[in-house]
């Protein structure tokens, strides 16, 4: 073993042990990690030069990575760790030298209750067919709830499930339910090309690890539409700001075939953000919306902005606004009103509701 294969052996190493949630190697930096949402810069290492970070990540690659990566100057992978977990990679280029970005991913699944997620959600996994999105901003935990809904169904139901995704990031074990796993890159060649052949292979239950394209986009709600139940992400902040963006991403002449299918096939939509708790950690906020029939008629009638109101209206349904999830979790002292003010996308209201 080289010296940058043992000194990355252990900062992988010391990433698991610090609980961190990603691992940020920079020439001219200290390795950095990232805990509870901070920046933490290993000053016990030396900086990094340029040699260091661009041999650091060569050891990451296997040979076929490294030309894709010299090829076009930027890569995602999964980098497996043995026991102690995996790891999404993305390894880049900046002012001619290389810098990598590491997110671990816990070798267990966690539960939608070991990750304090509101209980509304156990819901998401009993239909057979439909459209579920798991949404919010990068690095807020989405590939880790949609994983627990994935794994809710293994363990309960004998189905077959297809996941796409670019990386591969959790790994399932089938329990109830035969689960394969498609890498984009690796074992398909695109996003929109692996959910047109699932047509051919029998699933029950499809995840879309991300809906990049119209095409991809299109594809998932004619499945969900076709008898499937299908997950996905999307970087956006809310239900309405979600249904809005699908729509928006396609033609003028094609918006009105995509609300009509969109309002018959979406179950709901969990918006979520991980707020530092007080006693240390991260703890999520969620928006759960729920598709009933008045949600189903605005996104058809094109009126997607109102399904706030009708979140805030229908507690008694299971649905919970952002707002309405930050003043509890104030209220149960688990994180600070400045921090909840941060992420609330109405701060005033937020305020009111936590005075109560």
């Amino acid at each position: 073993m080289n010296n940058h294969q043992a000194k990355l052996k252990e900062l992988l190493n010391l990433a698991v042990e610090s609980q961190a949630s990603d691992l940020h190697l920079t020439s001219g930096y200290y390795p950095t990690l990232r805990i509870s949402g901070k920046l933490i810069p290993l000053t016990k290492e030396e900086k990094l030069t340029n040699d260091d970070s661009r041999e650091l990540a060569l050891v990451l690659m296997l040979d076929e990575q490294r030309e894709r990566f010299f090829r076009e100057k930027e890569i995602d992978f999964s980098f497996d760790f043995g026991e102690r977990g995996r790891f999404r990679v993305n390894i880049f280029n900046q002012k001619g030298s290389v810098s990598s970005a590491l997110r671990l991913i816990p070798k267990k699944i966690k539960t939608i209750d070991d990750l304090n997620l509101p209980p509304i959600l156990h819901e998401f996994c009993k239909p057979s067919q439909g459209f579920i999105l798991v949404t919010g901003p990068s690095g807020h935990g989405k590939s880790t709830t949609l994983a627990a809904l994935i794994d809710e169904i293994n363990h309960t139901r004998a189905d077959h499930m297809i996941t796409i995704e670019d990386p591969i990031e959790y790994v399932f074990e089938g329990d109830k339910a035969i689960i394969e796993q498609r890498e984009v890159q690796q074992d398909t060649l695109s996003f929109a090309r692996a959910l047109r052949s699932t047509f051919r292979q029998d699933p029950d239950v499809i995840m879309v690890g991300e809906m990049r394209d119209p095409e991809t986009m299109a594809t998932a709600i004619t499945a969900a539409e076709t008898g499937h139940l299908v997950f996905s992400t999307l970087h956006t902040n809310n239900a309405s700001q979600t249904v809005h963006r699908i729509i928006d991403s396609f033609p003028g002449e094609q918006q009105n075939q995509i609300r009509i299918q969109l309002a018959a096939s979406l179950l709901g939509v969990i918006s979520q953000r991980l707020i530092p708790r007080t006693k240390g950690g991260l703890i999520p906020a969620c928006e759960v919306m729920i598709s009933n029939s008045a949600v189903a008629n605005l996104i058809r009638e094109n009126k997607s902005h109102e399904i706030d109101l009708v979140i805030e209206t229908s507690a008694e349904e299971g649905m919970i606004s952002l707002n309405r999830s930050l003043a509890d979790l104030v209220r149960r002292r688990e994180i600070s009103l400045e921090n909840a003010l941060i992420y609330s996308l109405n701060p005033s209201e937020l305020k009111n509701l936590a005075r109560r």
